[in-house]
């Protein structure tokens, strides 16, 4: 990253969107985001796979949801600006990222500032009434109308004590019927010796990890009809054609899909 480092931006302290872009192969980290990440490849050496693999995920469901007629998106946990962005994958589309991240919206307003379809905006998954209230969000988003919300790799960044089927339920309560809901989640089943390893890590960066079941995660879409093939290990989630699919289990820690509101939340 650049010597000139923003304010706000902590570039001794671990930060779980830059340990993400390490994950990814991107260039936006610091020593410390590399040394925590590194931790974490000790523990869980596919967790670049499992990375690479919800960003994958990401571009199909934006592009399923695109092709469904969804024409506007909330992004929220957005992370830093990378390959298959909302905007890259569904454009004409308005597309608004919430981050509470100052890496995240330092580099994203530098790049996607003059994007007249993109919003970005500060705001804390935590707290949703605060995004859907925010003047800026409502500016951009019609709520009257079908909008897509996404949750990816965010909500095991949401301790209980957040309640963060709550979380989802605030927002699932503002989404106009034809609204869809697109999250992904770590998932502890297939390893969970490594879940400590994990946490200990991510207890010493900006953001602790809570490790869950996918039993917990698929209660998530509670309220949601979930669209074909389910609430499955990612690289399942409708494949690209010809696209060959790992057993299941080997590398795949993150659960996701898509949920469409029937009844108006």
């Amino acid at each position: 990253m650049t010597n000139q480092i923003p304010t706000g931006i902590q570039p001794h302290i671990p930060n779980v969107a830059r340990m993400y872009d390490y994950y990814l192969g991107g260039k936006d980290n610091f020593p410390a985001d590399r040394e925590a990440a590194e931790q974490v490849l000790k523990v869980v050496p596919e967790i670049r796979y499992s990375a690479r693999s919800n960003r994958a995920f990401l571009g199909r469901a934006v592009a399923y949801l695109a092709e469904a007629g969804i024409r506007q998106f909330l992004d929220i946990g957005a992370g830093l600006p990378t390959q298959n962005n909302v905007h890259q994958v569904a454009p004409g589309a308005r597309v608004v990222y919430v981050d509470n991240d100052p890496t995240v919206l330092v580099h994203g307003r530098a790049i996607l500032g003059k994007n007249e379809n993109v919003t970005i905006v500060e705001g804390d998954v935590r707290r949703p009434a605060e995004i859907l209230a925010n003047p800026d969000v409502r500016a951009a988003i019609d709520f009257d109308q079908p909008v897509a919300v996404l949750l990816l790799a965010i909500m095991h960044f949401v301790p209980d004590e957040d309640d963060p089927d709550g979380v989802i339920a605030t927002l699932r309560a503002a989404m106009a019927p034809g609204s869809h809901l697109a999250l992904s989640h770590v998932a502890i089943d297939a390893r969970p010796e490594a879940a400590d390893g994990v946490t200990q890590v991510y207890d010493r960066a900006s953001s602790p990890f809570v490790a869950r079941t996918g039993k917990e995660i698929i209660r998530m879409f509670d309220g949601f009809d979930v669209v074909e093939p389910g609430i499955v290990n990612l690289p399942e989630w409708r494949p690209e054609p010809g696209a060959a699919v790992p057993y299941r289990g080997i590398g795949n820690y993150f659960l996701g899909g898509v949920g469409v509101v029937t009844d108006g939340g």
